[in-house]
């Protein structure tokens, strides 16, 4: 962990009252350097090989979500997602974008939505996750240009068709 990382990390524990632990750094020091939420799997990959088991991780997920520092971000293939929650309120989380062609999901931070207003009586709602999907501008760019290949490839056949 780096100097500024490991600082950070154990400020973050001391302001909600949590020992800092080696896990519980490491997780932080995982979620920080992530540019977008990762699963349990992901974390493990990131900190030392064998550093600490499934269990160890998933307790350190579940007490630092308990206490704020991290929150699911959402489930991808039956597996939560964690980030930090800094880009976060109680109440809502930012949006995320999750490409569909190539599973990349970014975060849009600086991108606000609404809190939804329920139009049926005794819904209460305590918590706003938006997930969006579609294509990230680099797999929009290779369909664009995948379809302008097209184009030329269709005129060119139909000028071959007719003895051109």
């Amino acid at each position: 962990m780096n100097a500024h990382g490991a600082k950070k990390a154990r400020s973050m524990l001391k302001a909600v009252g949590l020992y800092c632990t080696q896990a519980r750094m490491a997780v932080l020091e995982a979620l920080m350097e992530a540019s977008s939420p990762l699963p349990q799997d992901r974390i493990a990959e990131q900190i030392a090989a064998g550093a600490f088991d499934k269990v160890t991780i998933y307790r350190t997920l579940e007490s630092l979500t308990q206490v704020g520092l991290v929150h699911r971000a959402f489930m991808h293939r039956r597996a939560w997602h964690f980030e930090l929650a800094d880009h976060c309120t109680e109440k809502q989380c930012h949006p995320h974008f999750t490409c569909v062609n190539c599973g990349q999901t970014h975060c849009l931070t600086d991108t606000s939505v609404p809190m939804v207003k329920i139009p049926h009586d005794g819904f209460v709602v305590t918590r706003q996750q938006v997930r969006l999907e579609g294509l990230c501008p680099h797999c929009s760019a290779d369909k664009e240009a995948e379809a302008q290949a097209h184009v030329h490839f269709s005129h060119r056949r139909g000028d071959m068709d007719r003895g051109s």
